[in-house]
């Protein structure tokens, strides 16, 4: 896989160590990255789609990995002419650690400065793209990739436990933890500084949520601008676009074709599968905006092919199923010709789009009844004997149990971890092991940090780092990447984004309405019946095939069968889930059950 590694700290076989990184970071053994290793300092990089520099000057290095707009004209001039990676090093003389606030795209950058023992990190806003570091005995060490930082000797491969159990809460292993015990990543909007021996971690950038003024029609105008100068950057030769038929890649098609005045190439995955197939809706944003449509209905046999290549692919573990259609839909356009793909990720998390966002609301009331009532009244109620088990006093009972759950925990009430009693799905010595709590603590951590005391925006920020930075842009970056696709999404243009933060909270969520404003601006751009669709999502219908495709079904059971040895989840567990996956519950099931393949499928994929 492209991106950068290197580090800071006296090593005598430099050589050999920085093509040892290389190797690790997935760098194919035909590549040729742009190297610079000293007894004091190694950087590389590879760049395959040409978004990886390095640049040394006066015996410090720039190394630079993204797409970064340079907001100081000569430094953007600079990077035109000669790479990146010159012009911030250039902009690192000048401006010090400030430099990455005159920065915007996506992109992870070190300046390594081995004669006075100094480094620096910072990784984008959206966490587009991803770094890592590690500093032990002497070394500091950092790449885009995990495993390139673990393959440093000062660091190592020890698996971190507690990451094993995260990742089984979160089906991915969220930032700054990371699968090894001394590496960690940089949460977006992080930088890092390493001076007189000390590291010191800060945000150059944090969401402002300060609400603009409620004028429809001058945001409305503001809104559109910023969508079209989104879309213009985020084009290039030969692009064409990830169509699910949901709003966000709609928006993105329909600015596209607008911006230029002609049809656009569109990739759309469909399921055989009831429930699961969105190609009635791709098939409407096609005909209206006069797009070249191609399409492709995955096969279980594709899943089958898929599980080691997305194995292999990702630096940890990770456990969205979606990577497999993200992984068709790139892989088709590239055969077709295509080097670029443009994608809507993002518009929930900024302007109001996931369904949690009015529920959660709905449970908000309930803190506002006086509590008098709540304790004398409705929970005696909700909770009377012999009758709370059924309806319609199950329904009271269920509400009032979540609504005395604060947020941002109240988001997790379903998550699988929670539905049974830890003991019963662990075993003593991996329980021994883990701090059940520190998923609590990570997810309130971002959720008290939020510059806003709106419990909407703060659930957004949940999101951005959770769902948009940890989980949906890892799947569609690694997916393109791995299909020899590069990936641009113009939602989360830095420009687009602290718009969509100013916003009213009710412009975002009004009521039960999702986006308000975000579909009342685009009225006349998206389809009615895109507009007016429920939220549905890009998912795979593991579980069902997984009990209708004999090789799927044998590949689950042979990894689950692998993965009892470890010695982690109580063998019954397993069972329990299987089983509960043969019935009218292999949707729910399936889920926890391709986590759980994907993780022992990663391990041996990884040599653990």
């Amino acid at each position: 896989m492209d991106g950068i590694y290197g580090w800071l700290g006296e090593h005598g076989a430099h050589q050999e160590l920085i093509r040892q990184m290389g190797m690790a970071s997935g760098i194919p053994p035909d590549a040729m990255p742009d190297v610079h290793a000293s007894p004091l300092a190694g950087v590389g990089a590879c760049s395959r789609l040409g978004k990886a520099a390095i640049h040394l000057e006066n015996g410090i290095i720039a190394a630079v990995f993204g797409r970064p707009r340079f907001l100081d004209e000569e430094l953007a001039s600079m990077a035109r002419e000669r790479n990146t990676a010159a012009a911030v090093l250039r902009g690192w003389s000048r401006h010090g650690v400030t430099l990455p606030t005159r920065i915007q795209g996506n992109f992870a950058l070190a300046v390594i400065d081995p004669q006075k023992d100094q480094a620096f990190l910072a990784l984008d806003r959206m966490g587009i793209e991803r770094l890592c570091l590690a500093n032990r005995g002497g070394h500091f060490v950092f790449g885009t990739s995990v495993q390139a930082v673990a393959a440093h000797p000062a660091v190592g491969r020890t698996l971190d436990t507690q990451a094993i159990y995260d990742y089984l809460y979160f089906h991915g292993i969220p930032a700054p933890r990371s699968l090894y015990q001394n590496v960690h990543k940089l949460l977006p909007g992080q930088c890092v500084t390493l001076r007189n021996g000390r590291v010191d971690t800060g945000f150059y950038w944090h969401a402002d949520y300060a609400p603009a003024k409620p004028d429809f029609e001058t945001l409305r105008a503001e809104f559109r601008s910023l969508l079209d100068e989104a879309v213009r950057a985020a084009d290039a030769p030969s692009t064409a676009a990830f169509l699910s038929g949901g709003t966000d890649s709609s928006t993105v098609v329909g600015a596209l074709t607008a911006a230029r005045g002609a049809p656009v190439d569109t990739f759309s995955i469909g399921f055989d599968a009831s429930g699961f197939d969105e190609m009635e809706y791709a098939r409407c944003a096609v005909e209206r905006y006069a797009s070249r449509a191609n399409e492709y209905y995955l096969k279980p046999a594709d899943i089958v092919t898929a599980v080691p290549l997305i194995a292999r692919a990702y630096d940890e573990p990770f456990g969205n199923a979606s990577a497999v259609p993200a992984y068709f839909c790139a892989r088709n356009a590239r055969e077709a010709g295509f080097a670029f793909m443009l994608a809507g990720d993002g518009g929930d998390e900024i302007f109001g789009g996931n369904v949690r966002y009015a529920k959660q609301g709905l449970f908000e009331l309930y803190g506002r009844i006086p509590a008098i009532l709540r304790h004398t009244l409705i929970e005696p109620v909700a909770h009377f004997p012999g009758l709370s088990n059924r309806f319609p006093l199950s329904k009271l009972k269920s509400y009032v149990t979540q609504a005395r759950i604060g947020l941002p925990l109240r988001l997790e009430t379903y998550n699988f971890l929670h539905r049974t009693p830890l003991d019963e799905i662990f075993t003593q010595d991996f329980m021994r092991a883990v701090d059940p709590a520190s998923t609590d603590a990570a997810l309130t951590e971002v959720y008290a940090r939020t510059a806003s005391d709106h419990y909407i925006n703060r659930m957004m920020h949940v999101d951005l780092k959770f769902t948009l930075a940890d989980s949906d842009l890892r799947k569609v970056g690694t997916m393109t990447e791995s299909a020899g696709i590069e990936v641009h999404y113009p939602l989360l243009d830095d420009r687009l984004v602290a718009f969509a933060n100013h916003l009213p909270v009710d412009y975002k969520v009004r009521g039960q309405t999702l986006r308000w404003f975000f579909k009342a601006a685009l009225t006349d751009l998206l389809p009615e019946k895109i507009i007016n669709k429920s939220k549905h999502g890009f998912g795979l219908p593991f579980g069902v095939w997984s009990n209708q495709h004999a090789p799927l079904g044998e590949m689950v059971g042979d990894s689950l069968a692998d993965f009892k040895r470890r010695g982690w989840l109580q063998p019954a567990y397993l069972d329990h889930m299987l089983a509960m996956a043969k019935g009218p519950h292999a949707s729910y099931y399936g889920v926890m059950i391709w986590v759980t393949m994907m993780l022992e499928r990663w391990l041996q994929e990884n040599g653990h």
